[in-house]
């Protein structure tokens, strides 16, 4: 496995492996791998010649108080995990070779980034949309892969893929779980052994959710607030739990077949997010 830092270096064996006719996929990522990212990277292996994994904390995508400074970094770690699993390149850039220091343009998909963690995270999906399409300029990939733990950033990254004719196949891989349900991320890190013991209850309340939604007899309305009373009687503090249409992520109607429910809550200092996706027609 190569280790490279600079684009012209990427770049340079990038265009060896394309005059080879090589196809190539690509998994970008914040580091602090677990196994949901091996998976990732294990399904780009299988429909590429190579894999390019990136690993940057990008700073333009955290908040005001967020956990930038304290976000998980295990480079080492994670490195031994690639080669592990034959990972062809592992890209890890500084901040300064990702961003000029008078960086002005930014990417924004308008709509879809101001709702659910949009509206809690102010700025988050443009710096979102901003590194991924730099990083998409950078490797100029055939494949790039994403789990759908982070829904609402995969339906952005696919609209802004879309809308500015960017030559990438976007795949969406299904969200890797603990045994007890708990979606693996990298912010579990966080959690207390007790917060432990409480966090796989936001996956088993999504069920019960999508439950009463196959069964037909509550409203969405009425669903929702029955969920958000089980995350609250466990200890969560709700930020949303929502019932939408899969295509572009508005407020479902009982007409709609195609479904996922989003979900974001705190437990302790620790934010979690997941969500389940369905259709009603089984």
């Amino acid at each position: 496995m190569q280790i490279l830092n600079t684009v012209s270096d990427l770049r340079a064996v990038l265009n060896v492996w394309r005059m080879a006719g090589d196809s190539i996929a690509f998994v970008p990522t914040m580091g602090n791998l677990h196994a949901g990212h091996i998976d990732l990277v294990n399904k780009a292996k299988a429909c590429a010649d190579r894999v390019v994994v990136s690993i940057f904390v990008n700073p333009t995508q955290f908040g005001v108080g967020e956990d930038y400074a304290s976000y998980p970094r295990t480079e080492y770690a994670d490195q031994d995990k690639l080669l592990a699993v034959g990972t062809d390149v592992l890209f890890l850039p500084t901040v300064t070779e990702i961003y000029c220091l008078d960086a002005a343009a930014m990417v924004t998909v308008s709509g879809i980034s101001e709702q659910y963690c949009g509206a809690f995270r102010p700025g988050h999906f443009s710096g979102v949309a901003t590194v991924v399409c730099k990083l998409f300029n950078i490797v100029q990939p055939n494949k790039a892969l994403f789990g759908l733990k982070d829904f609402q950033q995969l339906i952005v990254i696919k609209t802004m893929v879309r809308d500015l004719n960017i030559p990438v196949e976007i795949i969406s891989v299904e969200t890797v779980r603990e045994v007890s349900g708990l979606a693996l991320s990298s912010r579990n890190g966080y959690l207390t052994d007790l917060e432990k013991q409480v966090a796989p209850e936001l996956y088993r309340i999504l069920c019960f959710a999508k439950a009463l939604v196959l069964e037909g007899k509550l409203s969405i309305t009425e669903i929702e607030q029955q969920a958000v009373k089980k995350l609250d009687s466990y200890g969560f503090k709700t930020d949303y739990l929502s019932i939408c249409r899969i295509r572009d992520l508005n407020p479902a109607s009982s007409e709609d077949i195609e479904l996922v429910i989003l979900a974001a809550v705190k437990l302790g200092k620790t934010r979690l997010i997941d969500n389940i996706c369905f259709s009603k027609i089984l």
